[in-house]
């Protein structure tokens, strides 16, 4: 345990960061996994979905606590590839 006023404050930023860390990786988590049944239903929703996933990702790269840039990246980058090779089945 931290015996100085600054380590103990020290302590609670960390705990408080880690926690917004471990969700903002959850959500983007659960949003790929969700990605499938979103994204089959209709062209105009996969295209909100992606503006939504891609503006999730870049705020979380920005800082590049929760996710580094190039992990953002490609997670945008695969999931346009799923997007464009769904609706060009649909056609």
């Amino acid at each position: 345990m931290p015996q100085k006023k600054s380590a103990k404050k020290e302590l609670r930023k960390s705990k408080k960061r880690t926690a917004r860390n471990k969700q903002i990786k959850r959500r983007i988590k659960d949003m790929v996994k969700n990605s499938d049944s979103i994204v089959a239903v209709s062209k105009e929703e996969s295209k909100k979905f992606y503006d939504k996933l891609q503006k999730m990702l870049d705020k979380a790269a920005k800082t590049g606590n929760p996710i580094k840039k190039n992990k953002a990246n490609r997670i945008k980058s695969r999931m346009a590839k799923k997007i464009n090779k769904l609706n060009t089945e649909k056609k």
